[in-house]
């Protein structure tokens, strides 16, 4: 199982994923963590996503279903369209059945998310 994992290393808001990615690496089978810089290659992916990321607001981890997000109402710039306009777009085309996306709380220490993340990881599997 691909695990897609977003976040920025140099931003400490959006790094949480990658680093909880790393702890786990090997120490859960089935999992492939497969870091992403962009969304531009997401179609190569299959039409099921598992995706990892940091989510601001969250207090703990927990499996985020695609339905469950909005967009902003007015993207200001090309800069605004993210991983949400693409997984949007790829869901209206018909290119993505299913999005499972892993969000790990952006404003907690990566091992107090550790555990929980691996049991949503295991639940997954």
């Amino acid at each position: 199982m691909r695990v897609l994992v977003f976040g920025n290393p140099l931003a400490k808001s959006d790094s949480a994923a990658l680093k909880v990615a790393r702890m786990l690496e090997g120490k859960i089978p089935k999992a492939q963590f497969v870091r992403f810089d962009t969304s531009e290659d997401l179609e190569k992916e299959g039409k099921r996503l598992i995706i990892m990321d940091a989510v601001a607001g969250l207090q703990e981890p927990r499996l985020v279903r695609l339905e469950e997000l909005e967009l902003p109402h007015r993207p200001i710039s090309l800069h605004g369209f993210d991983l949400l306009w693409s997984l949007l777009l790829l869901k209206k085309l018909g290119r993505l059945e299913e999005v499972l996306i892993i969000g790990v709380p952006a404003k907690k220490s990566a091992k107090k998310s550790l555990l929980k993340v691996r049991r949503l990881l295991e639940k997954i599997i």
